[in-house]
């Protein structure tokens, strides 16, 4: 994929970050670790990655969609440095003891009792490194009766309802990303964020307990309390919403579908009046509160795509804008990519791979005294002479690490 000239812009040149002197040792892989290390790397941190030698993180073989390169390593895993290492190599706790000496926080998402078994939980290191900060992320959490059950992203959202509440009537679906993944890695971002805040108040470091469940089921709070005291929960409304009308996909004469949503009864009789041209539907008892068109939202539906028919995408979206009511093209990945309002806020960037640059989003947020860090995404191992140089392993030590499997 050619790189496009609008990926090379000016940005911001400041040198200091927020997190620039902390260092983040992890022990990770897939999506939710990952994805929260590297918003610490965005903010300037320094993330020594502990990958399994010859293998790596699983998530670089999930596919090889850029430039060979797996798309879900490539958008988790910029800015790291990656420390080729087999953590059950007797040679590898030595190494292991020296890196959480030099960490700030440490991060783990292994199976469930792994970062115990290598001496690695919040409890082993507490009293040697008070300072440190231990994040452990895991499905379910480090106690209760599903402490130790597996846990991936669609799992997750089955267990917390996300599939009860997604798709259509007839057919449950899971959200079209790792959202479970990405909901514990923001928690653990932001919990991690909070735990230097108050070290820097208090000298202490502590332990944080990231349940991806717990996560989601944090997000499901409107149909959680939806369904209150019993209630019928949302319906499956695909990409409609189950309450609220008319409020998702609509479809013009070019066969493309654009969403509209209306919030309230002064933007209905507006959608009356300027869209679809026909004021008396805004009287109409079928119509007249939200509640009702929910109730009758067949018979609007077939009123409102009638009244699109003639024109086409553009031209509905035009009459949509010129009335007030709020709209959006159903754009897919290439539509994203392109996107206009991205292009001229400027939010694109390079990075290096050992497959060379790619373009990269920068992360949300725009600040105006510095720039998030976008460095180059790791190959596996990349770092781990510079690192082990740096923890006092001279050329000879690091080559019979490596001749005996440790690294």
């Amino acid at each position: 994929m050619a790189v496009p000239p609008y990926l090379v812009g000016p940005g911001q040149t400041s040198t200091l970050r927020p997190l620039d002197g902390i260092t983040v040792l992890t022990l990770e892989h897939a999506i939710a670790a990952p994805f929260a290390t590297r918003q610490l790397a965005d903010l300037g941190a320094r993330v020594i990655k502990i990958e399994r030698p010859g293998v790596g993180d699983f998530a670089r073989g999930y596919d090889d969609r850029v430039n060979g390169l797996s798309s879900h390593f490539v958008c988790t895993n910029r800015s790291k440095e990656s420390l080729a290492l087999d953590a059950k190599h007797a040679s590898a706790d030595a190494i292991l003891r020296k890196l959480v000496a030099k960490s700030d926080v440490l991060v783990q998402n292994l199976a469930p009792g792994a970062a115990a078994r290598l001496s690695l939980s919040y409890d082993a290191l507490k009293d040697e490194h008070p300072r440190l900060i231990v994040c452990n992320i895991s499905g379910y959490g480090e106690d209760g009766p599903d402490r130790d059950r597996k846990a991936y992203d669609l799992l997750i959202q089955s267990e917390a309802g996300f599939l009860s509440v997604t798709g259509t009537p007839d057919k449950p679906s899971k959200v079209g990303c790792s959202i479970a993944d990405i909901s514990a890695g923001m928690y653990a971002y932001s919990s991690i964020l909070a735990a230097l805040i108050q070290r820097g108040n208090t000298g202490k470091g502590c332990s944080i307990d990231i349940s991806m469940l717990e996560t989601m089921a944090e997000w499901m709070g409107y149909p959680l309390y939806y369904a209150y005291g019993g209630a019928p929960p949302p319906v499956r409304a695909g990409a409609s919403h189950a309450t609220i009308y008319p409020y998702g996909p609509f479809p013009a004469a070019d066969g493309k579908y654009m969403m509209l949503g209306l919030q309230n009864e002064r933007e209905w009789h507006v959608f009356c009046e300027q869209v679809l041209e026909q004021p008396q539907l805004a009287g109409d008892v079928r119509f007249n509160s939200n509640a009702a068109r929910n109730v009758n939202r067949d018979a609007l539906h077939a009123k409102i795509i009638a009244s699109f028919a003639p024109f086409s995408t553009d031209q509905v979206i035009a009459k949509l804008d010129a009335a007030g009511i709020a709209n959006a093209r159903m754009n897919d990945m290439q539509g994203l990519w392109d996107h206009a309002q991205l292009r001229a806020r400027d939010r694109w960037r390079q990075v290096e791979t050992s497959a060379g640059a790619i373009p990269a989003l920068l992360p949300p947020g725009r600040v105006s005294e510095w720039e998030h860090r976008m460095d180059p995404i790791p190959a596996l191992g990349e770092h781990t002479r510079s690192i082990l140089a740096e923890l006092g392993y001279n050329n000879n030590e690091i080559d019979q690490l490596r001749a005996t499997g440790a690294i």
